[in-house]
């Protein structure tokens, strides 16, 4: 049940969050593990971050205006070329013209960017020769590769459509000359500054200059229009200095500031190109509309002369009477207007539709000509014959003139305004680079690099956790039915000593206060109270795998017991790879258990006085080729029994018990058996299968200790277990 605050009743905060406390005591235990992959996260970002390409970033100013138009024009002409516009200008409309494939591939045209010509980089690390500036090895594998700033000029190369994209090779050969490498493998030799032309493959290549040493290698492309417009559109980028304003800021990014510049130029010149061709396309349709009908009107002109001079010449008639001239110049007057509202027709048809008034008062005004030349018409009707026709081919004569010459002021006014249209987009800054790497950011990349390290690192602990099944604390024992006799806290200076060379320490006499030797005094407590009723004094100290720190408790608690005044007596009972010779300092062939039970040695040549007075202990002895037979004879029994009289306790150290069958072997010769389980490592099913091996032998557990115990680990878990804090200690006040 969940602990309550005596005090207020509530639940205690530990009981409230006990995952996260869980979290962070895991986080905590591996924070070396976390630390060394940022380190190594960090180590790639950086390495990352100098392999990649310098970007650079050319900036430049736009401004959209709202008229066009810079000279003092006609009011007539202002009007066709849209002075009297008083609409804003749509910023986000230009920005999206701006960016569209008829910009762009005028700028990729004029600077031919769909050839593309880059030194070959070296494989894995890229840029990072150049990035540090590191000099030229001269080494003969490396000569390919880009080391620094080589450079290869090409005015010229063409490529058939079958090999656009493709990749060629061009290497250095010598001071002037290369040789060129086709994507169907064939090689061909070249000279620079003069063309190489290949015919058969329709490929063309002029290089002007080569500045790079010989043997390296240049990747020449051609891409097609589409891949090239793309390319630059990926680069380049087109916002607002601020909302609802018409500057615009142009950018283009490449590794070249000075070809960032070009490109950023290229494209701001198409659009203002592009821009006032817009503006004047309504100038030029109608003038193309009016010279079309020029040689019309001249025609018509000509065949009114040709009519009228033809008639007079048959009927002798030079001229008209007043009356007859006054009739003609009202009609030529009339049709003159007419004539002149047809031209306004046409242009108000491509502004207006027909219901706009501006149309309907022009359609008004020919409907007045029309009567006034309809009357006209009447009035001519009571004139002699030859006056009558006189006076139709003069009329018609002078319409004509009268439309050609209107047609020729109408076809120069829009030469003129056509001329004068200068867009309405101008440019404030030309593009600049100013030097400064855009990309990579190395900054960034590191902060990145370190967050992801820290992710990975606290993902590793907690997976590792998740997937480790080990102890974690003494009721995982207890309720496998075992009881605990004591819990041996992690000490970091005695952990794996199996992997030191030499001689080891004993902890009871390097470190007697520590709490790793306050719970062995502990251990030797529970043990003589836990012995009380066993016959025999000896105490078989095993595990279920290597590493568990049986040795380490062995040596540890006899000493401490023999410290409390008792005689210990500690054997050594591993005859495959025991090692507590190394503690008591003792070459390897020491004689000891192993000639005993052969019959070689007397129990008084392998028994000898330990470190500290009350310690005696007998080592393995040379490893013997049948152990498990050796111990199974009568001379281990022998043994304690000759020992037990003279010792307050006899403490045999096994191997591990699912390893050999040692241990259940001499399980049937001792008064208790205990299993040394190790802190996280040891595993619940590992414990039932010992319990399971010695009761099938006809002998039991007596208990476990829990060895290595990290207080960060195993303090909580789940929420399952109670808090037990070994920080505590309590020692002598000296003054």
């Amino acid at each position: 049940m969940p602990m309550t605050d005596p005090l207020s009743g509530n639940l205690s905060s530990n009981d409230r969050d006990p995952e996260l406390f869980e979290i962070l005591g895991h986080l905590w235990s591996g924070k070396y593990l976390i630390a060394a992959v940022t380190i190594l996260a960090l180590a790639v970002g950086a390495f990352l971050s100098l392999r990649a390409n310098s970007v650079y970033q050319a900036s430049a100013l736009m401004q959209l205006e709202t008229r066009s138009g810079a000279l003092a024009l006609p009011e007539g002409m202002q009007e066709l070329l849209g002075g009297d516009s008083k609409s804003g200008v749509a910023t986000e409309t230009e920005s999206e013209i701006i960016r569209s494939r008829m910009v762009i591939s005028a700028a990729v045209s004029e600077l031919d960017l769909q050839k593309q010509i880059t030194p070959l980089p070296l494989p894995i690390l890229g840029q990072l020769p150049r990035r540090l500036s590191l000099p030229d090895t001269g080494i003969a594998l490396l000569a390919p590769y880009q080391w620094g700033n080589e450079r290869l000029t090409a005015d010229l190369f063409t490529v058939p459509d079958r090999w656009l994209g493709q990749s060629f090779t061009v290497t250095v050969t010598g001071a002037d000359s290369y040789s060129l490498v086709l994507p169907d493998g064939s090689r061909h030799d070249g000279r620079l500054r003069a063309e190489l032309v290949l015919a058969e493959s329709g490929v063309r290549l002029g290089i002007d200059d080569i500045n790079a040493p010989v043997g390296r290698r240049f990747i020449l492309k051609r891409l097609s229009l589409e891949q090239a417009v793309r390319e630059v559109q990926r680069e380049f980028t087109v916002t607002s200095t601020s909302r609802n304003s018409s500057i615009l800021r142009l950018r283009f990014n490449d590794p070249d500031p000075r070809q960032a510049e070009r490109v950023l130029d290229a494209i701001a010149r198409a659009y203002v190109a592009q821009n006032i061709s817009r503006s004047a396309a309504e100038a030029e349709n109608s003038l193309s509309f009016i010279e079309t009908q020029l040689p019309l009107a001249r025609t018509e002109v000509e065949r009114a002369e040709q009519a009228l001079n033809t008639y007079r010449q048959e009927q002798n008639s030079i001229d008209v009477d007043y009356e007859t001239r006054s009739l003609l110049e009202r009609a030529t007057r009339i049709e003159g207007e007419l004539n002149a509202l047809t031209l306004q027709e046409e242009e108000l048809r491509k502004r207006y539709t027909i219901n706009h008034p501006t149309y309907q008062l022009l359609m008004e005004n020919r409907s007045g000509l029309e009567r006034e030349l309809e009357q006209v018409r009447k009035e001519t009707a009571g004139l002699p014959e030859t006056q009558k026709e006189i006076f139709n081919l003069t009329r018609d004569l002078d319409v004509a003139q009268q439309v050609y010459f209107q047609l020729l002021n109408r076809a120069q006014e829009l030469r003129v305004v056509r001329a004068s249209t200068v867009g309405s987009v101008r440019i404030i800054d030309t593009a600049y680079a100013d030097g400064s790497r855009v990309s990579p950011r190395t900054g960034l990349y590191l902060a990145v690099a370190g967050g992801l390290g820290l992710v990975l690192g606290a993902a590793i602990v907690l997976l590792r956790r998740m997937l480790r099944r080990g102890i974690r604390g003494s009721e995982e024992i207890e309720k496998l039915g075992l009881p605990v006799f004591g819990t041996v806290s992690y000490a970091p200076g005695a952990s794996d000593h199996r992997r030191q060379r030499g001689d080891l320490p004993i902890h009871a006499l390097e470190h007697p206060e520590d709490l790793v030797v306050e719970a062995m005094r502990s251990l030797r407590t529970a043990l003589r109270f836990g012995m009380l009723d066993t016959g025999s004094k000896a105490v078989l100290l095993t595990s279920a795998a290597p590493g568990a720190g049986k040795s380490f408790t062995a040596i540890n608690l006899a000493v401490v017991t023999a410290q409390a005044g008792q005689r210990v007596c500690v054997i050594d009972a591993d005859l495959r790879r025991g090692y507590l010779r190394r503690y008591l300092k003792q070459p390897k062939n020491t004689p000891g258990l192993a000639e005993y039970l052969s019959g070689e040695k007397q129990l008084q040549e392998v028994l000898h006085e330990g470190p500290v007075p009350g310690v005696s202990y007998i080592l393995t002895g040379r490893y013997p080729p049948n152990p498990s037979e050796l111990l199974m004879r009568d001379g281990f029994r022998t043994l304690l029994d000759e020992i037990n009289p003279h010792y307050d306790l006899i403490i045999v150290d096994s191997p591990p018990a699912l390893a050999v069958t040692d241990p259940v072997v001499l399980g049937r010769y001792v008064g208790a058996t205990i299993l040394i389980t190790r802190h996280l490592e040891t595993m619940a099913g590992e414990i039932e299968a010992v319990r399971r091996s010695f009761e099938t032998a006809g002998s039991r557990l007596a208990g476990a200790v829990l060895n290595g115990y990290k207080q960060e680990e195993g303090s909580r878990y789940g929420g399952h277990y109670q808090y037990y804090n070994y920080r505590y200690s309590y020692r002598s006040e000296r003054e």
